[in-house]
């Protein structure tokens, strides 16, 4: 069945706004996540009913192209009939035991298959939880403290990684968090993005006391930035040389850019991977893994603590292997790379064509469009993006039935769901949307 087309302009969002009224009585800002007050755009957030497809659909029943993807879970889309099966039918055998399944050991396999530098896995609930414990784990193994991390990448809210991050503290321009101890935070050692001599300074200053350098080999959290030229392999010989480890946050890229993620890309070894999103094909997964004799530093094989009541949680296991299942068939990741493609290329003819200030980085089927004349880079050029253009923007693009995420720091998702209708739509409504913020301005 053909979904149905998006609401075409005005739209009305008074249910919307009603029930983000009464959110603000019982959650925290009325949301549970911040990007979700829609604070980097202005105005009222939208409260979502369901999802189809490449659509989603408000509590008012406007339709709209998903370019969110819950944050990069949905590669296949909303609803994806196998994986809708799957989980109704786990979820009638049991949603949860707080034991081992046989459904762990399935996923496993998958992703070792998938990803060689991963010989043990350790399944967690959510990439913050993930990136906790492949730093606890690299501190424990190395006998140091200090971590190394780049300014404008996000891994989660865990204290060590809050300083100068990106995601949602970019979009609500946090340096840092209140709560984190000065005396943690000085053990997180900033450095620029694509910068090869800053790392190699910090290790000269720290030479030896370096526990391990983690980055996001596609920066997705700042908007997307691609790694330039030698600086991962940079990055792998530095830590190599000093005896830290490379920790590789593929939360967002593992499985997005290729099947064996992001080093598979750029032929990179990690000691520790990160993993989440499209493990879980859209229930809440995570998972860190690396070399058997490293991971057997974790409990109960070893003396590194962790532990969680919903870790390979039945449900989310089994959306995770029918995710896989699918991203395993022969020419999946080609067609997706050829949709993405037509919208990059087709946007690409509207920034040249019309001269616009802005500027867009893409890799496979991520992309972010930076509203500054600048080349992006870094975090440091990510911020010269006109975040007020970028919010009337978005707006426009919501009138004409798109949904981007409401940060301008934020990558954009192509879901194997998206048709070569749904991207020529897209480009079109920004065409229409570049020509009234750039005639009109920012009111």
């Amino acid at each position: 069945m053909t979904p149905p087309k998006p609401t075409p302009l005005p739209l009305s969002h008074s249910l919307s706004d009603a029930l983000f009224h009464e959110a603000q009585k019982v959650l925290v800002g009325g949301v549970n996540s911040p990007v979700r007050a829609f604070g980097a755009v202005g105005g009222t957030p939208l409260i979502f009913d369901h999802g189809a497809g490449a659509r989603v659909f408000d509590a008012d029943g406007n339709g709209y192209l998903d370019f969110v993807g819950s944050w990069g879970p949905l590669i296949l889309g909303h609803t994806h009939p196998d994986v809708v099966a799957a989980v109704q039918d786990q979820a009638a055998r049991g949603s949860s035991f707080g034991m081992t399944t046989e459904l762990e050991i399935e996923l496993a396999r998958k992703i070792i298959r998938a990803l060689p530098t991963i010989e043990n896995v350790r399944f967690v609930s959510s990439g913050t939880e993930a990136t906790m414990s492949a730093l606890r784990l690299a501190r424990a193994a190395t006998g140091r403290n200090y971590v190394v991390k780049f300014e404008g990448c996000y891994h989660g809210h865990a204290d060590s990684f809050l300083s100068q991050a990106g995601s949602g503290l970019a979009t609500l321009g946090i340096p840092a968090s209140p709560g984190v101890p000065e005396a943690i935070a000085a053990l997180t050692l900033n450095v620029p993005f694509n910068n090869s001599a800053a790392v190699e300074e910090a290790f000269a200053k720290h030479s030896g006391e370096i526990a391990a350098v983690i980055v996001e080999p596609i920066a997705a959290n700042m908007g997307v930035v691609p790694p330039e030229g030698s600086f991962l392999r940079d990055l792998r010989e530095i830590t190599l040389r000093d005896g830290a480890l490379l920790l590789m946050d593929e939360v967002i890229t593992g499985f997005r850019v290729a099947y064996g993620g992001a080093q598979s890309l750029f032929s990179i070894a990690p000691d520790i991977t990160i993993l989440g999103k499209i493990i879980g094909g859209g229930l809440p997964v995570a998972a860190y893994g690396g070399r058997r004799e490293l991971m057997r530093n974790v409990a109960p094989a070893g003396k590194v603590y962790q532990a969680g009541t919903l870790s390979g949680n039945p449900l989310a296991m089994r959306a995770g292997i029918e995710t896989l299942r699918v991203l395993e068939r022969p020419g999946f990741y080609e067609d997706l790379h050829r949709k993405s493609a037509r919208l990059v290329q087709g946007l690409d003819q509207l920034l040249q064509g019309g001269n616009l200030p802005v500027r867009m980085n893409s890799v496979g089927s991520l992309l972010t469009l930076f509203f500054t004349p600048v080349p992006v880079r870094d975090f440091e050029s990510a911020k010269h993006s006109d975040t007020a253009r970028f919010a009337a923007f978005f707006w426009e693009m919501l009138k004409r039935g798109v949904f981007l995420p409401p940060s301008q720091y934020e990558a954009w998702f192509v879901s194997a769901a998206h048709t070569v209708e749904d991207l020529d739509q897209t480009v079109q409504a920004c065409r229409d949307s570049f020509e009234v913020v750039f005639r009109e301005g920012v009111m």
